[in-house]
C-alpha cells in the first residue's frame, strides 16, 4: 500500500454487496462477463461449487474497493475472479484479498488454487506472479471476443506465506 493511502478491512461478502460488485466488474474491461445471476450465485450460501467471496472495504467507509471469489472442491480451489475498483488499484487491495482467501482456504483443508487469465492481461499476470502463482499451461484460443489464449496458473498454499489479515 502506498504511504498515505487508506487502509482496508477484508470481510466476507453478502448478497447486499451484489450491486457494488457488479459496478466494479463493469468498470473493468478485463473482468469475466458474468451475468447478474452468476455473481449472485457466488454470494449465495449453499450453491455448488461452494464459494468464498471476500470484499475489501476502505477504512472509514462502507464503499467496496474490491472483491475476490474462489470456488472450491477441497483439496482444490479456483480463483474465479478478482476485481479492484480503478481508484483503489495498486494500493495492496488484491494482495490483502488473496491473503485473506488463502488463510480461509487453508482452514478448509484446501491445498492448491488454480486460475486462468487472458494472455494479454499483463497487469493481472504480474500480480499473480507476485502473489506466488506459477504458469502451468496454456489453452489456445480459449477466450472469444476477442479470440485469445488463456494462461493457466497454480499455487500450492503450503508454499505461500500465511499472513494474518484482519476480518470483520
Amino acid at each position: 500500500m502506498r504511504p498515505g493511502s487508506p487502509g482496508f478491512r477484508i470481510r466476507p461478502m453478502t448478497v447486499s454487496d451484489l450491486d457494488s460488485m457488479l459496478a466494479i466488474a463493469a468498470s473493468l474491461p478485463e473482468m469475466p462477463r458474468w451475468s447478474r445471476e452468476a455473481y449472485l450465485a457466488a454470494l449465495t450460501p449453499g450453491t455448488l461449487p461452494q464459494r468464498i467471496a471476500f470484499g475489501a472495504v476502505a477504512t472509514g467507509t462502507e464503499a467496496l474497493a474490491g472483491f475476490a471469489v474462489v470456488g472450491m472442491v477441497p483439496p482444490e480451489s479456483e480463483l474465479e475472479c478478482i476485481g479492484i475498483a480503478p481508484v483503489f488499484q495498486r494500493q495492496g487491495v488484491a494482495k490483502a484479498l488473496w491473503n485473506a482467501l488463502a488463510n480461509e482456504l487453508r482452514r478448509r483443508q484446501v491445498t492448491e488454487t488454480l486460475l486462468e487469465v487472458r494472455a494479454s492481461n499483463q497487469p493481472a499476470l504480474s500480480m499473480y506472479q507476485k502473489l506466488g502463482f506459477r504458469e502451468t499451461a496454456r489453452r489456445l484460443r480459449y477466450y472469444a471476443d476477442p479470440p485469445e489464449d488463456a494462461i493457466l496458473m497454480q499455487i500450492r498454499l503450503k508454499e505461500c506465506a500465511a499472513t494474518d489479515v484482519p476480518h470483520t
